[in-house]
């Protein structure tokens, strides 16, 4: 019996993309948090909102919870984000 070798690897090409230019101060800028939606966010992305605003004094923060921590985000969330200068994820794991 002959056995057959399956490669795993994607055939595709993948197109190399050039990172967002680093902000230059977070002050005055607006940032999104994006959660998980687990338990454990909750106050991680409290004590990240505090260091945001007292420590960097950005001008909103704007926090939105994925409805399924192990899916993409969703489309209203991804739209959302073309309005942050900056976003932000996390786990609560």
């Amino acid at each position: 019996m002959a056995i057959r070798v399956l490669n795993p690897t994607s055939e595709s090409m993948v197109v190399a993309l050039e990172p967002a230019p680093r902000l230059q101060s977070l002050k005055g800028k607006t940032v999104g948090l994006i959660s998980n939606g687990k338990e454990g966010t909750t106050g991680f992305f409290a004590h990240v909102d505090r260091l945001l605003r007292e420590r960097y004094q950005v001008a909103e923060v704007i926090l939105r919870t994925k409805s399924n921590y192990s899916a993409p985000a969703e489309d209203e969330i991804i739209d959302d984000a073309k309005s942050w200068d900056l976003a932000i994820t996390g786990l609560g794991d």
